[in-house]
């Protein structure tokens, strides 16, 4: 059960390549995280743990609503982003960061008021198992909110990269996406289910459409996007020569060329964003 495969993904090169474009993708997904910080409704004083912090920047704004009488702890399984993550954070002392997986660390000590993740939540390998154990952390009617990615179709930041490598690389192998990954969470009628199992209440679900913008050019974003996502997962496939990946990258920015406007790149999302309660 434990999430071996993922802990060597995101230790190795995911890892890396997220922290060397971590300001650029803190800034595509901070109204994410916006979303998140904002249905969680987070208090001064508030106990909080966050699922899958990664590098940090979740931990940095929660510490903001909470206050210096508040705490939070980040757990993640990837030590090289919890490294980065540290560096973030010096300027605060009140948070804790824990290398472990969700699924199976002993959370006797942990009593919590409330449950965030953005994105973090996606990859386990049993979901009902990580939510119970999850769970055990949380004080009674505690609030989990966590954003997980809607349907793959509506959420054109990966479908578009994925179907532009398709077409200039070639196919990639199909994907079952009810598997560990980032549209686990796609389907509420999946979903839902599997957290009731857990022990959850109250369980809902809003599909919520959000705007999405790059920081950078075209051509800069086309670049993130081979180093972050479905192209750069085709790339690390097919193994191309350096030509294949310039063709890759042009048909990338000529996309993003046409979704730019007055704000700059402009990429619709839908987000399911689920809360829930611990049971009394």
């Amino acid at each position: 059960m434990n999430n071996a495969v993922q802990e060597e993904f995101w230790s190795t090169s995911a890892g890396r390549s997220w922290i060397a474009l971590q300001s650029e993708m803190d800034f595509i997904l901070r109204p994410v995280l916006d979303l998140v910080l904002q249905k969680a409704c987070l208090s001064d004083g508030d106990r909080v743990l966050d699922v899958g912090c990664g590098t940090g920047a979740s931990i940095l704004e929660a510490l903001k609503k909470v206050g210096n009488n508040g705490h939070v702890t980040g757990i993640d399984i990837s030590q090289i982003m919890l490294d980065y993550a540290k560096t973030r954070l010096k300027k605060s002392s009140n948070f804790l960061l824990l290398k472990e997986d969700a699924q199976l660390y002993d959370f006797k000590y942990e009593r919590v008021d409330a449950l965030i993740s953005r994105f973090g939540v996606m990859f386990f390998q049993n979901t009902t198992a990580a939510f119970s154990n999850l769970s055990r952390a949380l004080v009674p009617e505690a609030l989990l909110t966590f954003a997980a990615w809607g349907p793959a179709s509506q959420n054109p930041f990966f479908i578009q990269p994925a179907s532009i490598a398709n077409h200039v690389l070639g196919s990639m192998p199909k994907v079952d996406r009810n598997l560990p990954g980032p549209f686990a969470f796609e389907s509420p009628e999946r979903t839902i289910p599997l957290l009731e199992a857990a022990g959850l209440q109250d369980i809902t679900v809003e599909s919520i459409p959000l705007l999405l913008y790059a920081p950078e050019s075209a051509m800069k974003t086309a670049e993130l996007m081979c180093n972050i996502g479905p192209a750069s997962s085709a790339l690390i496939y097919f193994k191309p020569i350096y030509s294949d990946r310039v063709r890759l990258i042009s048909a990338l920015a000529e996309w993003l060329q046409s979704c730019e406007t007055s704000k700059g790149i402009e990429l619709s999302a839908q987000i399911n964003l689920y809360q829930a309660k611990k049971a009394y």
